[in-house]
């Protein structure tokens, strides 16, 4: 088995290594002049079980680029297995069609991921469901559940807790985490009058006096729950903690968030801290590199996956 790290999250593919006490391959992933992606595998590789880690995250363009030229060079240089390793899955929000003459885009990326030579993927929390069947090849999605669930019952009791979908389509999401937990269950029910802007329309459930941990699988601009926030605070909640997979938190967002009743916002390191990730007073980052070895180890070995939830 070898593991390469493009440049999107070396921290996280370092991380990965040290689990599986397995050097990183010396690879070569470079631009030129005029920002071509350039990829030289620096060691042999043919007949191996190759595992490529690489989040889309921003640059989404550039860092799927460099997946996909690595995959390339990986094929050419006759790697028995190409796993693309990603932790978090860009583009997954276009997963259907919005309005007349616009583009499924994951799907288009999950061609261009096979197409370039890729045998199988593992990410981590797709924003829908149906993106797995949009691949020809198999496709593991992991789930932070568990990652959260450890934090939320070393931090907090459970017998006055809620766990609180920010709409009605993370249900199953913040169901499952409720389940785990065995917690109360409320959701917000909104109504997006545009892309990026959000309005609170009602919350359903008992959450007067009671601790509202928010679940969601993307924040990016993070109106969706800071005005979640402030209803569920409305409403009585005495207060509002947020545990997030992938925090995208582009723009203002961490300003937001900060100004925001979140006491505080969890996410997994699935895309590389910013500076203001890093500096911020209410954001804080948890790990899911035991969780991606330990899925990319049972892949290595043909073992179950999915047991690792059960």
């Amino acid at each position: 088995m070898k593991i390469i790290a493009c440049n999107s999250n070396r921290p996280l593919c370092e991380a990965i290594a040290a689990y599986l006490q397995i050097p990183l391959t010396k690879a070569q992933i470079r631009r030129f002049a005029d920002m071509e992606v350039f990829v030289e595998i620096l060691e042999n590789v043919r007949g191996e079980d190759v595992f490529v880690i690489q989040p889309t995250s921003f640059p989404a363009n550039d860092n799927l680029m460099e997946m996909l030229v690595t995959i390339d060079a990986l094929r050419r240089g006759s790697a028995r297995r190409i796993t693309a390793v990603m932790p978090y899955y860009g583009y997954a929000r276009q997963d259907r069609k919005t309005g007349p003459r616009t583009p499924i885009s994951a799907k288009l990326v999950a061609n261009l991921i096979t197409r370039a030579g890729a045998d199988r993927v593992l990410t981590l929390d797709l924003h829908a469901g149906q993106i797995q069947g949009f691949f020809d090849i198999p496709l593991d999605n992991l789930v932070a559940a568990p990652v959260f669930v450890k934090d939320i019952r070393g931090r907090f009791p459970s017998d006055n807790l809620v766990i609180v979908s920010p709409d009605v389509g993370g249900v199953v999401r913040a169901r499952s985490v409720a389940q785990r937990l065995d917690a109360d269950l409320a959701i917000i029910d909104k109504r997006r009058e545009r892309a990026g802007v959000s309005e609170v329309m009602n919350v359903i459930g008992d959450i007067d006096g009671r601790r509202c941990i928010l679940i969601d699988d993307i924040a990016d601009s993070a109106g969706t729950l800071c005005n979640a926030a402030v209803a569920l605070m409305e409403r009585g909640a005495s207060e509002v903690f947020a545990y997030i997979s992938h925090g995208v938190l582009s723009g203002g967002a961490v300003a937001r968030v900060g100004a925001s009743p979140i006491k505080e916002m969890v996410t997994t390191d699935s895309i590389l801290a910013t500076e203001a990730v890093r500096l911020s007073h209410n954001v804080r980052q948890l790990t899911i590199a035991p969780l991606m070895a330990e899925a990319i180890l049972r892949i290595a070995e043909e073992k179950s996956v999915s047991s690792l939830f059960q």
